[in-house]
């Protein structure tokens, strides 16, 4: 390709934290970052936080790279890719003096992009950056800019349900469903488009319905009935496949996705707590988000303090299931010794990351604030006998640079739907109350 086909991607700092690996989704294109990028990514290098290893796998990257030419022609990435080129401080383009401040650390990888559109008319400069305002900036001044999309769910409005209803299924069909060993050959259910592995069906015609779900061992259609979960129980379809899942020791990996009040922290919960004597530990635990894109260290208190509003929720789910159970009965007193013994333990991601996932039941809440990268290492961390839930609601993100296409569940489930280990269900009827439910449709 000839040079002036060339693009220059100027990389901001957000996006490196994001994917250490980004340098090379640019194919032939050249890569520029600005020296204020390697200043930020200085900050991040201590720590076991997934930030903190994308800042120091990049910069053992670039040093694998280093040389003479890195701050002035560019350095080859990899064969078939462009050059990447660190760019020192520049005089504060008079352009952007009356708008912009030379102080702020975004301004001056403004300045570096906006200086190099200016200097090379003849090729294309764009800013990458996950900050929405940066982005804004840049296009104020005739700057393109776009987000890092590399891992971004392509459509949000086809991502897979993990459930389908069939209509106008036969009567041999559904009634040989009610009958030992309750189940069909797949190929006896007309069906629009093939079944992917665990998906869920609700099978009807105008007199009966059945619920099933496809076993990808068996290529049968198998029937499911509402069960109870340590005292709950599911009140619509959709928690039935759910709760079909999450007990299903076949699959070792499960999302469930839905709005706030559909049930999916609660039917986890339960069903981790029915199935309790096959795992060593059950693992409950959520990332912390702080609101306005602030630090804990603003809340008061010792840390305890600090982490229990994050937590609060999780123990609300446990104790509507204590409250399933009176005081003296045996399941309600079971549950006070779990978390008394560590059998059960509900911990923010980061306090759980290093421990050892051998036989763990793992529940992660809140999973549509965690990067693509984090989700595949807390997949790829778990150990023999573990079983991995990821909940969340790919609507309500807290993170700052997460939206509904680049998060970590949306990703998940695209990439891992159609695998015999894997399950995902989306829950759409809210069963918290009337109100709950008027307010998250309206509000």
């Amino acid at each position: 390709m000839t040079n002036h086909k060339k693009k220059f991607f100027v990389l901001d700092t957000n996006v490196i934290l994001h994917d250490s690996s980004c340098m090379y989704q640019f194919r032939e294109n050249d890569i520029i970052i600005p020296i204020t990028v390697l200043e930020e990514l200085d900050q991040f290098k201590k720590g076991n936080e997934a930030l903190n290893y994308h800042a120091r796998e990049f910069v053992r990257s670039l040093d694998s790279l280093c040389g003479d030419k890195l701050f002035e022609d560019g350095i080859e990435i990899a064969p078939n890719c462009g050059k990447i080129i660190i760019k020192l401080e520049q005089e504060f383009h008079k352009d952007l003096a009356f708008s912009f401040n030379s102080h702020k650390k975004d301004d001056r990888i403004l300045n570096i992009a906006y200086n190099l559109f200016k200097n090379n008319p003849s090729r294309q400069v764009i800013l990458v950056s996950k900050d929405v305002n940066l982005r804004m900036k840049a296009k104020s001044i005739g700057l393109l800019a776009q987000d890092y999309t590399t891992d971004h769910v392509k459509d949000i409005s086809t991502l897979y349900t993990g459930h389908r209803i069939e209509e106008n299924i036969s009567e041999k069909v559904l009634e040989k469903l009610y009958i030992e060993p309750f189940e069909v050959d797949v190929s006896e259910v007309p069906l629009k488009h093939s079944l992917l592995p665990n998906e869920f069906l609700i099978l009807r015609n105008n007199k009966k319905s059945v619920l099933g779900t496809y076993d990808p061992y068996t290529k049968k259609i198998k029937r499911i009935d509402k069960v109870l979960a340590y005292g709950i129980i599911p009140r619509n379809a959709e928690q039935t496949f759910a709760l079909n899942a999450l007990m299903n020791t076949d699959i070792r990996l499960l999302s469930i996705s839905g709005k706030a009040g559909t049930g999916k922290t609660l039917l986890a919960l339960a069903a981790a707590l029915e199935k309790k004597k096959f795992y060593r530990h059950i693992y409950l635990a959520r990332p912390i988000v702080p609101l306005s894109n602030k630090d804990i260290g603003y809340l008061p208190g010792d840390i305890n303090s600090k982490l229990d509003p994050y937590m609060q929720p999780l123990y609300d789910n446990l104790g509507v299931i204590q409250n399933q159970f009176s005081g003296p009965d045996n399941k309600h007193s079971q549950i006070k010794e779990m978390l008394e013994s560590g059998k059960l333990v509900i911990s923010p991601l980061s306090f759980i990351r290093g421990r050892s996932l051998v036989n763990i039941y793992f529940i992660v809440d809140e999973a549509q604030n965690l990067t693509p990268h984090e989700i595949k290492t807390i997949i790829t961390r778990a150990g023999e006998g573990s079983k991995v839930i990821f909940t969340g609601d790919i609507f309500q993100i807290d993170h700052p640079y997460l939206n509904s296409q680049s998060n970590g569940l949306s990703y998940l489930i695209e990439k891992m739907q159609g695998q015999k280990i894997y399950a995902h269900i989306n829950l759409e009827k809210g069963e918290r109350s009337e109100l709950a439910e008027l307010a998250s449709n309206l509000l």
